[in-house]
């Protein structure tokens, strides 16, 4: 893989969509011991693959690790696509039953499956949509983006715009994403991580209505109580960004989501949950600074240890 270091990546053929041929990369790094023990990691929106440092940290507590970049995502984009898009989240279930069967047939017995924002949505649908799966035994939350983080106003206007992306779903709009948050996890602005700025720009593409309407056709599904039959851990920042002017406040809080969107939707999710709130958490928590990622490593191995996953 593109990493090194131990990182390889088998590319996943995957049925035509509605802008042609798409594929899936489904990366891994194998434990040093013999483990029968995985862990299968979803980046979110304008992301893909890169967090090294969580695969070492699963590899030295005996995990086999893997991830997946997307259709239309990091390793994953072809020429003829337009980045990041799609019309139905649960079109990712291909790439994701396809790389959790690759798992099982690798010797792993246990799957934890872990998402981040976008990816955390995705795969509550799928453990929603699929209680009974022998492919996975627990689901990990790295700031689930189950909902927009918006005026009341502007969300009350989602419902339109959701119902004409269904009719003209092509219309790019921006994301409403601060360049700000980039600045502050990038190496070359004001933070310590590596990554390909063409794959994750500062500021992400313009999405097409039909991919607003397919983020909230997910998110409505998950506005009443539903369960979850594997054990659930959902992780938040301890607050939000107010001011995306504030250095300070960027730099220890999420300047993507509002996290009581989170623990308002995680309340919804029945069975054998748990949530912890990182202070100093950014969105994707474990690229935060060292004093709240180790918070982090160590909600994740106590919550693993507790469930004897």
């Amino acid at each position: 893989d593109i990493l090194r270091n131990g990182f390889e990546q088998r590319v996943i053929p995957l049925r035509n969509d509605y802008q042609g041929y798409a594929v899936a990369t489904l990366i891994r790094k194998k434990a040093q011991q013999n483990s029968a023990k995985a862990v299968f990691y979803l980046h979110g929106f304008n992301d893909y693959f890169f967090q090294t440092e969580m695969a070492d940290r699963f590899n030295s507590r005996g995990y086999n690790f893997y991830a997946v970049d997307l259709r239309k995502y990091g390793r994953s984009y072809l020429p003829h696509q337009k980045f990041n898009d799609i019309r139905n989240l649960k079109a990712y279930y291909e790439e994701i039953l396809a790389s959790l069967t690759i798992i099982r047939t690798e010797g792993n017995a246990e799957t934890i499956l872990l998402g981040h924002s976008t990816g955390g949505l995705i795969l509550t649908l799928f453990a929603k949509d699929h209680p009974d799966s022998d492919l996975y035994d627990g689901l990990m939350l790295n700031s689930p983006f189950f909902d927009f983080n918006l005026s009341p106003l502007t969300k009350k206007l989602l419902p339109i715009v959701s119902f004409i992306g269904k009719f003209i779903p092509n219309i790019t709009v921006s994301g409403g994403f601060s360049e700000k948050y980039g600045e502050s996890i990038h190496k070359d602005y004001f933070g310590e991580w590596n990554y390909n700025l063409k794959w994750k720009p500062n500021v992400p593409p313009k999405v097409n209505l039909g991919w607003i309407r397919a983020v909230k056709k997910a998110q409505n599904q998950l506005k009443r109580s539903f369960h979850i039959l594997k054990p659930v851990l959902i992780m938040h920042s301890g607050k939000s960004v107010i001011d995306i002017n504030d250095q300070q406040q960027v730099t220890s809080g999420d300047a993507i989501l509002n996290v009581n969107d989170i623990k308002r939707i995680a309340r919804n999710i029945k069975g054998s949950t748990e949530t912890v709130a990182i202070d100093g958490g950014l969105h994707d928590l474990i690229l935060s600074q060292k004093q709240a990622r180790e918070e982090v490593y160590a909600a994740m191995f106590s919550w693993l240890s507790k469930n004897k996953l």
